[in-house]
């Protein structure tokens, strides 16, 4: 378990460097952490010989590393929260109807706003509109003052089904301009990364992964069963809903500046229950670095893999999230006949 986290966090350190240090402008991973240590006041390592290097690094480069760590972690945590209170491996943020939610404000705002529409506006268009998406399933799933999961889930799935439809819609009467931006936005991507998107995601996802973490014994006592879980004192009702504002709040914060990315929140919780086993006290924390470390190799892989082009996030986790998941259900299957 230490081994798990110690080596998540060396990888977390190492793609961070790594990631920095890519671009345009030549610099290495020890200038990279050369400025850093330069940063916080210690005479540490050499610092970039490229006239424009600092320059580069402090207003470009970390930002995005930085707003890379925090969405990965936000929606690897969201998932690691939704897969534990509906017992589901299948679930993820976008079950709730937080992504496609967040699709329809950003796509309204472009709309409205044209291609001039400010990239501030149509992040906090995505961000209210998830949020208020994944309140209204809520809403509609409760009944007799309870909700349960199969309705939830299947209230998500309608929401989603008719938010995509208003994504067609808006596609249909956008203008070209209007219409690339909208489409490019569901791709994903951290190339509008800004220390100011950065100040408003981080406190978002350091409430919401604290919040997880203080959740976890609960949701451990809710996998032995909602009745046992109510015998031992856990209130099902109160944790399921505290568990779906916690994951709107960080899916939100995720995808409001960065688009649509998939699979983050889906695969990611399922490897760390390969390597630790499923005890949310342990499984939370470390989904969080590793969905850190996912999302920032993907964001190495965006940037890296095509010269001079910065593929969409997104596609690249939808294209090795997709094989990967079909290998883990059919590694389940082989060893224990499927989740049925």
């Amino acid at each position: 378990m230490t081994i798990a986290f110690v080596v998540s966090v060396a990888l977390l350190v190492g793609l961070a460097l790594v990631s920095a240090a890519i671009g345009q402008v030549p610099t290495t991973p020890l200038e990279v952490a050369g400025t850093v240590f330069h940063e916080i006041g210690l005479d540490w390592g050499p610092l970039p010989h490229h006239p424009a290097g600092q320059v580069t690094l402090l207003q470009v480069r970390f930002p995005r590393v930085v707003l890379a760590l925090l969405v990965g972690a936000a929606l690897a945590t969201a998932g690691a929260l939704l897969q534990g209170v509906f017992a589901n491996p299948l679930a993820e943020p976008g079950v709730i109807g937080v992504s496609a939610g967040a699709a329809v404000g950003a796509g309204v705002v472009i709309v409205v706003g044209g291609a001039f529409a400010a990239a501030w506006s149509v992040a906090a268009g995505a961000f209210v509109a998830g949020l208020g998406t994944t309140l209204l399933v809520y809403l509609l799933s409760r009944s007799g003052g309870r909700t349960e999961t199969v309705t939830l889930v299947l209230t998500g799935v309608a929401v989603n089904a008719f938010a995509g439809g208003l994504m067609s819609f808006l596609l249909f009467t956008a203008s070209n301009a209007a219409r690339d931006q909208i489409v490019f936005w569901q791709l994903g991507s951290l190339n509008g990364a800004t220390w100011q998107s950065v100040a408003v995601v981080a406190p978002l996802t350091a409430v919401g992964v604290l919040a997880a973490i203080l959740m976890a014994p609960r949701l451990d006592l809710l996998a032995l069963g909602e009745a046992a879980a109510r015998h031992l004192g856990v209130d099902v009702e109160r944790l399921r809903r505290n568990v779906v504002l916690v994951v709107a709040v960080l899916a939100t914060a995720g995808v409001a500046f960065t688009g649509i990315i998939l699979f983050v929140g889906l695969i990611v919780p399922h490897v760390v229950r390969m390597l630790v086993g499923p005890a949310h006290r342990v499984l939370i924390p470390l989904s969080a670095i590793l969905g850190a470390v996912v999302l920032l190799a993907a964001d190495i892989g965006a940037r890296d893999l095509v010269t001079n082009a910065d593929l969409p996030l997104g596609m690249l986790t939808s294209l090795v999230g997709g094989p990967f998941f079909f290998w883990l259900l059919r590694r389940t299957r082989a060893r224990s006949g499927g989740w049925a």
